[in-house]
């Protein structure tokens, strides 16, 4: 098993300036998931209701998703209605009804439980650390949180991060974490705790690699038409953890590549509501856009400046 992602698995209704979807394919695991099979295998640990649409489960099976740790549970399954204006680096949730989600518990299948990878999205932390429990010595432990579980499960958070190799979270949630202003040392102080790669999130604007020794910035790519940023940060991250697995080794080098790989898939994510555009991308549009990464980051040193 190369990679497994626990998280959620939703009905999305969201409004943007350019257009509104109801009861759409969403949530953390269903991005990310959608996200890194297009360079590996996925397990997928969630729950759903009884009401889920047949139609959104082939959707995933197309894709090299293992849904055994899918659970159907009798009630409705969990749902987010939110939207944005014009400034679409921030949601505005108008409604979350938890429903078979409050009560889920993460049990792995027995081959789950020796993934290579793992993705923890963005779910309550007792939930993380009881999938941690169950794991036996994965390679590399990615861990996503929010500023809801840092205000109020904040001990939890911290024992999760303690067992993790890479957090992302954004810039604000490393600011409130840390409890300090400057990003470089909200960084260290979140390092500090054991992790070996700190990803910072910056939404159009990218987003930054910290590590001990390590810094690197990687941009947003520039995309003409934005129409859904919802998934974009779980989409980042299934490309990037998606493209790790494919990789010999986890070094700096690849985990560099890997951020720009992310960048570029969830560029696509926005082109268009839900899943919708994640469904019909190819690896060979991805490396397109990554072709274009590479030029438009590269620049040559002016020799005849001294530079």
């Amino acid at each position: 098993m190369a990679v497994l992602v626990v998280g959620s698995v939703a009905l999305d209704t969201v409004e943007t300036p350019f257009g509104k979807v109801t009861d759409a394919l969403g949530g953390s695991a269903v991005y990310f998931a959608l996200a890194a099979s297009l360079y590996t295998p996925v397990a997928l640990v969630g729950v759903v209701g009884e009401d889920f649409p047949a139609r959104y489960l082939e959707w995933l099976r197309q894709r090299p998703i293992d849904l055994r740790g899918l659970q159907v549970r009798p009630g409705r399954t969990f749902r987010w209605v939110g939207w944005y204006d014009y400034d679409l680096n921030h949601a505005h949730t108008l409604e979350t009804h938890l429903n078979v989600f409050a009560d889920f518990q993460p049990d792995l299948p027995a081959d789950y439980r020796r993934a290579r990878f793992v993705f923890l999205a963005n779910i309550d932390p007792d939930l993380q650390l009881r999938v941690l429990d169950q794991v036996e010595r994965p390679e590399l432990v990615v861990v996503d949180s929010m500023n809801y579980w840092i205000a109020h499960k904040r001990a939890a958070l911290t024992r999760v991060l303690e067992r993790a190799d890479i957090v992302t979270l954004n810039e604000a949630e490393v600011r409130e974490y840390a409890q300090h202003p400057v990003l470089l040392t909200a960084a260290r102080r979140i390092l500090a705790l054991g992790p070996r790669a700190l990803v910072v999130k910056k939404g159009e604007y990218g987003c930054v690699l910290f590590a001990n020794d390590h810094y690197f910035v990687a941009p947003a790519y520039p995309l003409e038409e934005v129409r859904d940023p919802t998934g974009a940060g779980d989409s980042f991250a299934g490309g990037m953890l998606g493209y790790l697995a494919t990789c010999p080794r986890v070094t700096m080098a690849a985990l560099r590549r890997a951020l720009v790989h992310g960048s570029v898939v969830a560029s696509f994510t926005c082109e268009a509501f839900s899943v919708e555009r994640l469904l019909t991308l190819d690896r060979a549009a991805i490396a397109a856009r990554y072709r274009e990464f590479r030029e438009f980051t590269s620049f040559e040193t002016g020799e005849e400046n001294g530079d």
